[in-house]
């Protein structure tokens, strides 16, 4: 049975087709022109040595332009082979990843709420990179096994020139060399290498972790013990790619110890046939042994590529539902068991704690099945996150297409076009992570003007004005009132501040005193 990762990568295989191909053919003509080369030289140069040692006339006699020209023209043909695979296959590959990436992205939003909002930024991060990383090796060695047939394909009848004993040599020391990598690969590098895919991600979730809390950590005086945790994390990856490495060294000495073997073996039963193809038959033999790294390493990188699919299958199983459209009508909205006619407003209140957000985020379906599209709102949640890139970037993640007067705008609806008019790049100034360069109240404000800018029948406001000074707050209140009244936007406002709440013609009261919200719905003119 396939994975959705495997269902990918088979996409992708077929649709980059072409350049894997191209790929493929190079590796062949590499593989191939790799051992002919080095086994024609060898003979090459121990003819010449005992025609010019058997006296001036067979010296004359030797002909030295046909085995030279064969060697330019292998040589080229290599070099050129190899340019071609390295191109043609790693780009395909890349273009692959840069398909599979978004892929990965879309599934992630389109996971249950109760998997996607607790993966934190760091691992969500290790997934996207460093496991789509891993499963490059997944297009790039296609080409390994092509290489090493024509490789050790080359080798086997370059040898049969000098016996069937030095063919039998080689095949041997192949088939030793494939299994032992195999071997030591799944006894050492694959737990090593899905170790290090694991702590990875181990590292940047607690990285992104302590970066966030960096203020509050100088404050505590937490700084070193901070440092400790890194360092702690670190530690545990860098035992695990010493493991790794271990592991590649293992596989690298076994194969080394292989060729010098087969080399030896192969000249010896080549020395009947003479020096020039004995040479040749150890040359060969070197080869073939070496033409079958690719697939060594392979075997090497399979931990990783197999943690990687695992990790990736977690997400990929959640798939991309196409976006419902807005309804044409505006539709009414039941929210704690009020029904909310288009254009009606509804102010949630209540102290920390009683379920005003939890209540929002179950209209929205981000705790259970949402009741109307999420096209139909515009949300405000009570920890809006700002990623790191320009104001314009920021607010344009509610409306991609939107110009830049929609912009400053909603900016002046949300009492922050005079403070961005004054930064020196305007919409275009950095705002850092997470929106780090402004303060608290103008973070919420950049927010509430990208809720603005969605154009949706009902706006979603957690604690609008939550940080603002009184000034400030009755100015966001004040155009709030007078946006709805221009564009007719139902609106559910949660808050337990009192300004904000003037804005709404019904009320529902939240709390420990007050467990049906139902019957405690009351006009707010009461």
């Amino acid at each position: 049975m396939t994975s959705p990762l495997d269902d990918l990568i088979r996409a992708q295989k077929r649709q980059r087709a072409g350049a894997l191909r191209l790929a493929i053919a190079s590796a062949v003509v590499v593989g191939a022109a790799s051992t002919i080369l080095l086994g024609l030289s060898g003979w090459f140069i121990v003819a010449s040595a005992a025609a010019g040692l058997a006296g001036l006339a067979a010296a004359h006699a030797f002909n030295v332009l046909i085995p030279s020209a064969m060697i330019r023209l292998l040589a080229i043909l290599r070099t050129a082979a190899r340019y071609g695979e390295r191109l043609s296959g790693h780009a395909a590959a890349l273009r692959a990843l840069a398909a599979i990436r978004p892929a990965v992205f879309e599934s992630l939003a389109a996971a249950p709420p109760s998997q996607s909002l607790t993966l934190s930024r760091g691992e969500a991060s290790a997934r996207l990179v460093q496991d789509v990383d891993a499963i490059e090796t997944r297009f790039v060695r296609l080409s390994a096994p092509w290489s090493a047939v024509a490789g050790l394909g080359s080798g086997l009848v370059m040898a049969a020139l000098a016996g069937w004993l030095p063919a039998l040599v080689i095949l041997l020391a192949a088939g030793a060399a494939i299994l032992i990598a195999r071997a030591v690969a799944r006894r050492f590098s694959t737990p090593a290498r899905a170790a290090v895919q694991t702590r990875v991600g181990a590292l940047k979730e607690t990285t992104a972790a302590l970066v966030a809390a960096s203020a509050e950590l100088r404050a505590y005086g937490l700084d070193a013990w901070a440092g400790e945790t890194l360092n702690a994390r670190a530690a545990q990856l860098d035992a695990a790619r010493l493991a790794a490495a271990r592991a590649q060294g293992l596989i690298l000495m076994s194969q080394a110890t292989l060729l010098g073997v087969a080399v030896a073996a192969a000249v010896v039963s080549a020395a009947p046939a003479g020096a020039p193809l004995a040479a040749l038959a150890g040359l060969a033999a070197a080869m073939s042994v070496d033409a079958l790294s690719g697939l060594a390493h392979a075997f090497d990188q399979d931990g990783a590529a197999r943690e990687a699919r695992d990790r990736l299958d977690t997400i990929l199983r959640h798939r991309p539902q196409a976006i419902a459209p807005r309804p044409e009508t505006p539709p009414s909205v039941t929210i704690l068991g009020q029904t909310l006619r288009p254009g009606e407003r509804l102010a949630v209140v209540g102290p920390s704690g009683c379920g005003k957000t939890s209540a929002v985020e179950a209209l929205l379906g981000l705790r259970g099945q949402a009741a109307l599209p999420r096209s139909t709102f515009a949300w405000l949640p009570q920890d809006a996150g700002l990623i790191a890139g320009t104001v314009r970037d920021n607010l344009r993640l509610a409306a991609p297409k939107a110009t830049d007067a929609q912009l400053w705008d909603v900016l002046e609806a949300a009492a922050l076009a005079d403070r961005i008019r004054t930064a020196p790049q305007g919409l275009a100034a950095y705002l850092g992570d997470d929106g780090e360069r402004l303060s608290g109240g103008e973070r919420r404000r950049l927010a509430l003007a990208r809720a603005y800018l969605r154009d949706a029948p009902w706006l979603l406001l957690d604690e609008p004005t939550e940080g603002l000074d009184a000034a400030t707050e009755m100015l966001v209140v004040d155009r709030l009132q007078e946006r709805l009244d221009r564009t007719g936007q139902g609106l559910v406002l949660v808050s337990h501040r009192a300004a904000p709440t003037a804005v709404c013609g019904r009320r529902v009261e939240m709390g420990a005193n007050a467990p049906n919200a139902k019957k405690l719905a009351i006009p707010a003119e009461a």
